[in-house]
């Protein structure tokens, strides 16, 4: 993901003019093409001469940048995400034997893990299409996957973090120089470690958020959410742990009850937390320091595409100077650029009002809405605390 950005370039070049300097006392120099190989098999042979060598020149350029991220936030997120991944990896369903590999049956197995989201089950099943291939050529085996690509992407034409997901994996896989000097055994094993790695990235994608997140929660304030977004209750919850004191409002609206669902779970852990319908967000917005919501997309200009109501507190919050935050995995950033509520896909859901509906009267089924740029003050990804000016350098970093 990350790997392409101009500061892991500037990394490269550090590390090659070290390489320069060490081959200069060293024994005779290795072939082009072993020397090739050596360096695709261990990118980084010599120390780092980065001030940090446990950071990756990525998150130092951006806090010199932007002056959002600091180093300690980020040494703090991938110390978390190594205590995460003590726990354990999510595990692949067995395969039946005798039954031939489908991408969407892989598929439908791993969403079966209720914290997973779709878009990495959609990432470990194209890995396992990868490891499942019988190709015999680098040409068959990229059909192959993007056939698996197009087909998962088809399973939901609407969702956008499934699109993007797959889009970031076909890219971040098979988008290598590498392969070519390789035979085709040898790049198959290259292509399974780069979909791998690329699927352990975006597993712990909201770890890393919550991490970045916890200094702009501080004791005694009031939340606001909107729905039910599993990488803000993952924000919420690292809260809780570390005992910080803060109490949430969850707006309820028709027809899926997710803010419902949000505050039972906000109450397992103790935390104070006060149900109210939408429609009373102006009414409690004095209350509240700062409102927290999650994404279905994050689109180039900066803006995002959530659940509907998004859009109508992002404007009650900045009309009353209230930051918005947004927490959203970078496999949410799409290629997408709305220009106005209309001009995205629409996705529909039906809506139960409990009493009988006359028919001549439409009922507005749409499930999301586009709020702009300028409403939202930061995001929370696993690339860093972005502002929403800087989403359109990391699209073009991510999609290059």
């Amino acid at each position: 993901m990350w790997w392409r950005s101009a500061s892991f370039i500037l990394d490269k070049q550090q590390n090659d003019a070290a390489q320069e300097l060490a081959a200069a006392s060293s024994p005779p120099p290795l072939s082009s093409t072993t020397m090739a190989d050596s360096t695709l098999q261990n990118p980084n042979p010599n120390p780092n001469p980065n001030p940090n060598p446990n950071m990756s020149g990525y998150y130092q350029t951006r806090a010199a940048h932007h002056a959002v991220v600091t180093s300690d936030w980020l040494a703090q997120a991938q110390a978390a995400v190594g205590r995460h991944n003590a726990d354990g990896e999510p595990v692949a369903a067995a395969k039946v034997a005798g039954k031939p590999f489908s991408v969407i049956d892989e598929f439908n197995n791993w969403r079966k893990q209720p914290d997973l989201a779709e878009a990495v089950a959609a990432i470990w099943a194209l890995a396992a299409v990868i490891r499942n291939s019988e190709a015999t050529t680098m040409m068959e085996l990229e059909i192959e996957l993007k056939k698996a690509s197009d087909s998962l992407k088809s399973w939901d034409a609407t969702s956008i973090s499934l699109t993007a997901g797959c889009d970031l994996f076909m890219r971040y896989v098979t988008r290598t120089s590498a392969l070519e000097y390789e035979d085709f055994n040898s790049a198959k094993s290259r292509l399974i470690e780069r979909a791998d790695k690329f699927g352990e990235i975006s597993y712990k994608a909201r770890r890393i958020i919550a991490m970045l997140s916890q200094d702009f929660i501080f004791d005694g304030c009031t939340i606001l959410v909107h729905g039910f977004s599993r990488v803000v209750l993952e924000v919420l919850k690292t809260a809780a742990q570390n005992k910080k004191l803060f109490r949430v409002f969850c707006t309820e609206g028709r027809p899926d009850r997710t803010g419902l669902r949000l505050s039972n779970e906000l109450a397992k852990l103790d935390v104070p937390v006060k149900l109210l319908i939408d429609s009373a967000v102006a009414y409690t917005m004095d209350e509240v320091d700062m409102v927290f919501v999650g994404a279905d997309g994050v689109v180039e200009s900066g803006g995002i595409i959530n659940m509907m109501g998004t859009y109508q507190i992002a404007l009650v919050a900045h009309s009353m100077n209230k930051p918005v935050y947004v927490a959203a995995e970078s496999y949410k950033f799409a290629r997408l650029y709305p220009l106005d509520q209309k001009d995205m896909t629409p996705a529909l859901r039906p809506i139960d009002f409990g009493v009988p509906i006359p028919s001549k009267v439409e009922v507005e089924t749409s499930a999301r809405d586009y709020t702009p740029p300028q409403y939202l003050t930061l995001l929370f990804t696993d690339l860093g605390v972005l502002t929403p000016s800087v989403v359109s350098d990391e699209l073009i970093q991510l999609y290059l």
